[in-house]
């Protein structure tokens, strides 16, 4: 248990038996009237957000959320295998939690793995990735200064939109939480 007052960013609180993630709070003082906190709220499972408000200093029951840096191993079909790499124990995310998070991963590579009661929750990649452009049509002659872009499909078979100089085989790095192309990639 905790107060309205303890409130941060990320905690992950349980109202009316479903979780919410605080994503911004504010402390509120009018000249009248008692203090409160304004906070947006993002529900873990559906990703619906909503404006609540809390009188200053209630108590808000907080849920205990584990979050485990883990390795992405494979898809058995059903779900993404991951594993933690402190004590080799794997768990199975379902297709349904990983959302748009799949788009972007690959095998060895390492995610953040939320769970609540041995549950995942959610999993956050890192802010930028870098994947290789498996197919893309080549640019034509005259586009190069309109600034102009066209799709690629990246190796986790996710298209896209890149600029039109951009080859295949080329690595290039991509926001995770956007999909946007972020620049190419030397080795």
């Amino acid at each position: 248990m905790a107060t309205s007052n303890d409130l941060k960013n990320g905690m992950v609180l349980s109202i009316e038996n479903q979780l919410w993630s605080v994503i911004e709070f504010q402390h509120v003082k009018p000249g009248k009237g008692p203090a409160f906190v304004r906070t947006k709220l993002r529900n873990v499972t559906s990703g619906k957000v909503v404006d609540k408000t809390f009188n200053a200093g209630i108590k808000i029951e907080t849920a205990n959320v584990d979050r485990r840096d883990m390795q992405y191993l494979y898809n058995d079909g059903s779900g993404y295998v991951f594993m933690d790499s402190t004590n080799y124990e794997q768990i199975t995310v379902d297709a349904t939690v990983m959302g748009e998070t799949s788009n972007f991963l690959l095998e060895n590579q390492l995610a953040t793995v939320a769970l609540h009661e041995g549950n995942p929750l959610y999993v956050e990649l890192p802010a930028s990735v870098v994947l290789e452009i498996t197919f893309t049509e080549p640019g034509l002659q005259g586009d190069r200064s309109s600034g102009g872009t066209k799709p690629a499909t990246v190796e986790t078979g996710h298209q896209i939109q890149v600029p039109l100089f951009i080859e295949n085989n080329t690595k290039v790095k991509v926001d995770t939480r956007t999909g946007e192309y972020l620049g190419r990639v030397s080795e």
